[in-house]
């Protein structure tokens, strides 16, 4: 893959962008900040489920919906919200998406039942999914040459910060004011970026954008009955109707989905790219690691506080590790890409998060979880901390650069919805763990995470193209 020379790109920009804004690193920290929040509430509530449960009395199916309709609407709508920011503006679509967020916190944390609560987590995740793209699209217009790497790199850190403050916030405000200020966090923070931005951030002139909302809609609605019947499974069956019957609504709503993208001159999401074998492989790679670590989160949460006993903060504390283990798992990937190739660390990290997945299987009502969950936890997530760098740089250093945003927007959405996809499935095969209060519905759930990670490295080896991706300093996933 060429690249211009560092002459003809100096004379480029030179020629084609705007004059510095001195403000726009102030600009970026805040970009940043609201990004951030939105990253943190993926794994902030995890912790906070069993408190949760007791003072709302949810069951199972609602616990996991918590988790899985904010990451459901993040990533289902993720794409239709790029499409907003082009057609309204950025800073307009992110000032919308801020605003839509903030009072969704407010009401999240004022829920007195559980239709209440997840009509907050709703209503969260289509705020950030017009926050979001929309927050990118003004990094990437803001900063130019040399800048724009030092920015879109401040960016892509916030993910792994995101999910280390997460886990700790979760336990520290649960244990302490109680889980209703995991959401009531957000809104001083919220009206602090609104009153902010607008002075900071300049208003440009929105680009013509057909708005594909039908193909949104449709997206949504299948993996939402995707995730229904999976949780269904859990307590009908697998072979009962009402499993049966939003499994097959899911099919229908794919295939009118693919027709409905085929059919349009300005689709939301391009098939043709999953005939590009790089972003194939980066979609597959980052939609297995999110429902892996997501899951892994879910499960170890609920049981060390609904089997063991675990405070809400001591739940936090153990799991921080965790979280900082992905995050030197990603710079690690980084390198072993650069140096050995997409495929074989996207093996190895794979063969590396099954590897640490087997002691969970083992898991009791008795014994260390310092000597048995937590080493095999930390274990995993260093694998699947490469593999989040594998996925991202296959996907969007393998293609053409005038195709790296739409690569993007493919491995943005599969990051989101994995998570939710992967929680289904735990969930439904831990059911008996939730009920009953015993470990072996969890060290069944641990048990299909280990195959997963297995049957991830087996389709690595084939999947992932050979080969050192080269970096094209395009946008970048969360």
């Amino acid at each position: 893959m060429t690249h211009p020379t560092a002459d003809a790109q100096h004379t480029d920009e030179h020629n084609h962008h705007p004059p510095v804004d001195p403000r726009r690193w102030a600009a970026l920290a805040l970009i940043c900040l609201a990004q951030f929040m939105l990253v943190l509430d993926v794994t902030v509530v995890n912790v906070a489920l069993p408190d949760m449960a007791a003072d709302l009395d949810l069951g199972r199916q609602s616990l996991t919906w918590v988790v899985t309709a904010y990451t459901l609407c993040f990533g289902g709508l993720m794409l239709l919200g790029g499409r907003l920011a082009d057609a309204l503006g950025a800073r307009r679509t992110l000032l919308a998406g801020l605003a839509l967020f903030t009072t969704a916190s407010l009401i999240t944390g004022l829920a007195q039942n559980a239709t209440m609560l997840l009509g907050g987590r709703i209503s969260q995740g289509v705020g950030a999914a017009l926050l979001s793209p929309a927050a990118l699209s003004l990094v990437t217009t803001t900063f130019h040459g040399a800048d724009r790497n030092k920015a879109l790199g401040v960016w892509s850190a916030i993910g792994g910060a995101g999910a280390a403050a997460g886990v700790l916030l979760g336990g520290v405000l649960t244990d302490g004011p109680g889980w209703q200020w995991v959401f009531y966090v957000n809104v001083p923070v919220g009206l602090l970026l609104l009153v902010a931005l607008p002075a900071l951030v300049p208003a440009r002139a929105p680009q013509p954008a057909r708005l594909d909302v039908p193909g949104a809609l449709l997206v949504t609605t299948g993996t939402a009955a995707l995730i229904y019947g999976l949780v269904e499974a859990g307590d009908a069956g697998w072979v009962d109707t009402s499993t049966l019957l939003p499994l097959a609504g899911a099919v229908v709503a794919y295939a009118a989905f693919a027709a409905v993208e085929r059919a349009s001159q300005e689709p939301l999401m391009d098939l043709r790219m999953f005939t590009r074998r790089p972003v194939l492989a980066g979609a597959f790679l980052m939609l297995t690691a999110t429902a892996l670590l997501i899951s892994f989160f879910f499960l170890g949460s609920v049981y060390l506080q609904h089997i063991r006993g675990f405070s809400p903060l001591r739940t936090g504390l153990l799991f921080l590790p965790v979280a900082v283990a992905t995050g030197i798992g990603a710079h690690l990937g980084s390198r072993l890409v650069g140096r050995i190739g997409s495929r074989p660390t996207a093996v190895a990290g794979m063969a590396v998060a099954a590897a640490g997945t087997i002691p969970l299987t083992w898991l009791s009502e008795s014994g260390s979880v310092y000597a048995g969950l937590l080493p095999g936890v930390v274990i995993a997530s260093l694998g699947l901390g490469a593999i989040f760098v594998t996925a991202a740089t296959t996907a969007l250093a393998m293609v053409e650069p005038r195709e790296a945003g739409l690569a993007s927007g493919v491995v943005n959405t599969f990051h989101e919805v994995g998570g939710s996809v992967g929680v289904a499935v735990v969930s439904t095969i831990a059911a008996s763990g939730f009920e009953r209060g015993s470990a072996g519905g969890f060290t069944d759930a641990f048990t299909a995470c280990a195959v997963m990670a297995t049957v991830g490295a087996i389709v690595a080896l084939v999947l992932v193209p050979r080969g050192k991706p080269q970096t094209t300093g395009g946008p970048h996933v969360h």
